[in-house]
């Protein structure tokens, strides 16, 4: 290199490296917007569980203090706040048995969507039989069928067949809706595992029973803790199909808890209680499941 080139390449500025830091406005602007980002975050959140705080404060004041005032006047004067509501909900029967009914109708019609999902859900993605792509367009023509157009003619067959007003025919119908979501959820998720890890656990002499249950169970364990969320949730807060079918003499919660508005228009303070009970048990299962349900959200996002 010449002296003159050497003049010219140090007179030139050295290329900016790439990885370099970003000004000090673009890193205040940057922590500033993640600033708003988590406060409004946090207000979405404290409004969303502000109807379950207050139903929570609600259940624990006295009838004639919920008359007087907002149940937010405990602020001020916490010495309102009793267990005496709850006491009084455990001696109501009619609540206390629906809740066991809402149980008796909510496990059994989860755990049979979510065996028979997986089963036909692994069937359709990973079995060849007759007409399998046409079956799989039924079901999924099935997922437009309001609950409503069904409610006659199965209330009829219900009849005809003697499990009308009964929690097996609660449970038959709820196991029925709520096939097609689980099957098109599962078979959807199932058909993205890879077809060479199937294919080594059947060079192994792994049957069909045991590669569903030893390698695409496994792998599907978050979708079914998703598909199995949704149920319970579904099923646990409905009201239409527990109203028509469910035994007069045994609702569920949530029938029990109209009932208790119809008849005793002012028993707030078993109603309270009562209401917040059962919002709180499905609080609960979604939260005590919440990695699996985010990890079954984010599997079928990457994939």
């Amino acid at each position: 290199m010449t002296t003159t080139e050497a003049v010219r390449a140090e007179s030139v500025p050295a290329a900016a490296p790439a990885g370099r830091e970003r000004s000090l406005g673009a890193r205040i602007a940057a922590r500033a917007g993640g600033g708003v980002m988590r406060v409004f975050l946090v207000l979405a959140g404290l409004f969303w569980l502000m109807p379950t705080v207050g139903l929570l404060l609600s259940s624990l004041r006295g009838p004639e203090d919920i008359a007087a005032s907002g149940w937010w006047k405990v602020f001020t004067a916490p010495s309102e706040l009793t267990f005496d509501n709850y006491q009084r909900l455990l001696d109501n029967s009619a609540i206390t048995g629906s809740l066991l009914s809402t149980l008796l109708i909510t496990v059994p019609s989860t755990v049979l969507v979510v065996v028979i999902g997986s089963f036909a859900g692994y069937a359709f993605a990973w079995m060849d039989f007759p007409g399998r792509d046409w079956w799989f367009l039924v079901v999924v023509g099935l997922l437009v069928v309001p609950v409503q157009v069904a409610l006659i003619p199965v209330s009829e067959l219900f009849g005809a067949i003697g499990i009308f007003e009964t929690t097996f025919g609660v449970i038959m119908f709820h196991t029925a809706f709520g096939l097609p979501f689980a099957i098109f959820l599962l078979r959807n998720f199932f058909a993205e595992i890879p077809r060479e890890l199937l294919e080594a656990a059947r060079l192994d002499g792994a049957g069909e029973i045991r590669l569903f249950t030893r390698v695409v169970m496994p792998l599907g364990g978050p979708a079914i803790a998703s598909l199995g969320i949704f149920q319970f949730l579904w099923v646990w807060n409905d009201m239409l199909v527990a109203l028509i079918f469910a035994d007069a003499d045994s609702p569920p919660i949530t029938v029990a808890l109209q009932q208790q508005v119809r008849q005793f228009g002012n028993n707030i303070d078993v109603l309270a209680p009562g209401a917040f009970v059962s919002m709180v048990i499905p609080l609960a299962v979604f939260f005590a499941f919440q990695r699996q349900f985010v990890s079954g959200v984010m599997a079928g996002a990457v994939k």
